[in-house]
C-alpha cells in the first residue's frame, strides 16, 4: 500500500469519526463536483510527489477526492479502487493483529510489544483499529462478509447497548447507496436479536425499522430484501404496534396496489392477530380483543374489495383477497354460527359478477380483472365443504365458463377440473 492511498483512507476515517451522523453516502463522478458548493469539506487527489491535503481555494473540481456537507458524503469514483485496497490491507492487517492478540490472551500467554506492531499493542487499540478500517471497508464494498463477523465478535465481547446501536447506525449508511445488500440487512437482525429484552426501547427501534424498510422499498423497486427484512420484524412486535402497522400503512399499500411484498408484508401482520387471537378458545381472554380482532379482519375485507374495485386487473389484490377469505371462513364464520358463512359467499359472488363485466370498449385490464374473478370463485369453491360447492356451481356456474370462454379460452379447462374434483361431472 503506497503513501497516496494510505492518506486517502485517512482522510475518509477522518471524515466518518468527525461527522458521526452522516446517514447517507454517494459515489459521485469526477465531473459532478463541479456542482457541489464550495462551502462543503472537500479534499483533492494527491499528485504523485505530494500528499494529500484540503482543498486549496483555486483546486480543481475534478480532482477532488470527498465532499461532506450536511451529514452526506461523496466519494469521487476515481478513487475507489486505491481507496478500497487501501482499506482492505489496513483491515486485514489490524484483523491479523487482533487475532493473534486475543489467542495469546485466551491462552494466558504474558504479551510484550516485540510480539505485535509497535503501533497497536494493546487489545482495545486493535479493536478500535478494526474497527474503524472495517466501516471504512463497507462503505466501499458493502459484502466483504468478513468485516460484519469481526465486527459482530468485537461488539458482542464489549456487551455495550451503544455499540449495538452504532451498528444500526452504520448499516444505515451501507443501505443508503446498496438498499439491497443482503450483509446489511442480516447485521441489522442481530443487533435486533441482541439487543431484544436489554433495550426498555425496543417498540420505538421496531418502528424506527420498519419506517427504514418501507423507505428503501419505495426507493429501490423489487427490493425484496427490505420486505422480507419488515416481515421478520413483525414477530417481535406487540399486538398494539401490530395494529397501528396494518392501520397507518393501509394508505401506503393502496397506493402501490401491484407490489405483492407489500400484500405479503400485510398477510404477515393479520396472521400475527391470528396467533394470540380468541379463537384458540382461551377462557381468559377478553371479550374485548375478541371483538378489536374481529372487527380488524371485517374492515380488512371491506378495504381489500374496494380496492379490487377501484384498481382494476391487479393480480396482487386478488391474491391477497384468498388470503383473508380463507382466514375468515376457517376463523370467523365458522365460530359465529348461523348464516355468516353464506352471508360472506353471496358478498363473493357479487363482487365476482361486478368485476365480470367488461365494457364495449374492452380494455385488457378489465379482461384481467374478469378472470382473476373467475379463478379466485374457482379457488373458492375448492375450499368450500360439498354442499356449499355444489350451491356455488349452481349459482354462478355457467357465468364462470362463459368468463373463461371469452377472456382467457386457454385457461378455460381449469373449470372442468373444478366440476371433476367437486364431483358434479
Amino acid at each position: 500500500m503506497n503513501g497516496a492511498d494510505s492518506s486517502l483512507l485517512s482522510q475518509l476515517e477522518s471524515i466518518l469519526q468527525s461527522d458521526p451522523l452522516i446517514d447517507e453516502v454517494g459515489f459521485v463522478h469526477p465531473s459532478q463536483f463541479a456542482a457541489l458548493s464550495d462551502t462543503s469539506v472537500s479534499m483533492e487527489l494527491a499528485s504523485s510527489d505530494d500528499s494529500i491535503g484540503s482543498k486549496a481555494p483555486d483546486a480543481n473540481p475534478t480532482e477532488m477526492a470527498f465532499w461532506s456537507r450536511d451529514h452526506k458524503l461523496g466519494i469521487s469514483t476515481n478513487v475507489i479502487r486505491p481507496l478500497y485496497n487501501a482499506a482492505k490491507h489496513a483491515f486485514m492487517s489490524s484483523l491479523k493483529q487482533y487475532k493473534m492478540l486475543t489467542d495469546l490472551h485466551a491462552k494466558k500467554v504474558v504479551v510484550h510489544t516485540d510480539n505485535v506492531s509497535s503501533a497497536s499493542y494493546s487489545l482495545p487499540n486493535l479493536e478500535s483499529e478494526v474497527m474503524k478500517h472495517s466501516r471504512a471497508l463497507l462503505l466501499l464494498s458493502c459484502d466483504f462478509g468478513t468485516a460484519w463477523n469481526c465486527r459482530k465478535e468485537v461488539v458482542s465481547k464489549k456487551q455495550n447497548i451503544m455499540l449495538y446501536f452504532d451498528e444500526l447506525t452504520l448499516s444505515t449508511l451501507v443501505l443508503s447507496y446498496s438498499p439491497k445488500s443482503e450483509r446489511a440487512w442480516s447485521h441489522r437482525r442481530w443487533v435486533i436479536k441482541m439487543i431484544a429484552g436489554k433495550c426498555t426501547n425496543l417498540q420505538e427501534v421496531l418502528k424506527s425499522e420498519s419506517e427504514l424498510a418501507k423507505k428503501l422499498a419505495e426507493k429501490s423497486k423489487m427490493n425484496y430484501r427490505a420486505w422480507n427484512h419488515r416481515c421478520w420484524l413483525v414477530s417481535y412486535m406487540p399486538k398494539s404496534q401490530i395494529i397501528d402497522e396494518l392501520v397507518n400503512n393501509r394508505d401506503w399499500a393502496g397506493l402501490h396496489v401491484a407490489d405483492n411484498s407489500c400484500f405479503h408484508y400485510r398477510t404477515r401482520l393479520m396472521t400475527r392477530t391470528l396467533e394470540d387471537s380468541w379463537y384458540k378458545h382461551d377462557p381468559k381472554e377478553s371479550p374485548s380483543h375478541t371483538t378489536e380482532v374481529h372487527q380488524l379482519w371485517k374492515e380488512e375485507l371491506t378495504w381489500s374489495e374496494t380496492l379490487i374495485k377501484r384498481y382494476i386487473g391487479r393480480e396482487a389484490l386478488w391474491l391477497y383477497r384468498r388470503f383473508l377469505s380463507l382466514c375468515w371462513i376457517k376463523h370467523f364464520a365458522a365460530h359465529m354460527g348461523g348464516n355468516h358463512v353464506d352471508l360472506f359467499l353471496d358478498n363473493e359472488l357479487l363482487l365476482f359478477r361486478s368485476s365480470t363485466t367488461i365494457p364495449d370498449n374492452v380494455f385488457e385490464d378489465y379482461e384481467s380483472q374478469a378472470m382473476f374473478a373467475a379463478t379466485y370463485i374457482m379457488w373458492l369453491i375448492k375450499q368450500m365443504d360439498e354442499l356449499q360447492s355444489v350451491e356455488i356451481q349452481e349459482k354462478v356456474g355457467e357465468e364462470i365458463e362463459e368468463v373463461l370462454n371469452k377472456v382467457c379460452p386457454n385457461k378455460a379447462f381449469l373449470w372442468d377440473l373444478v366440476r371433476i374434483q367437486s364431483g358434479r361431472r
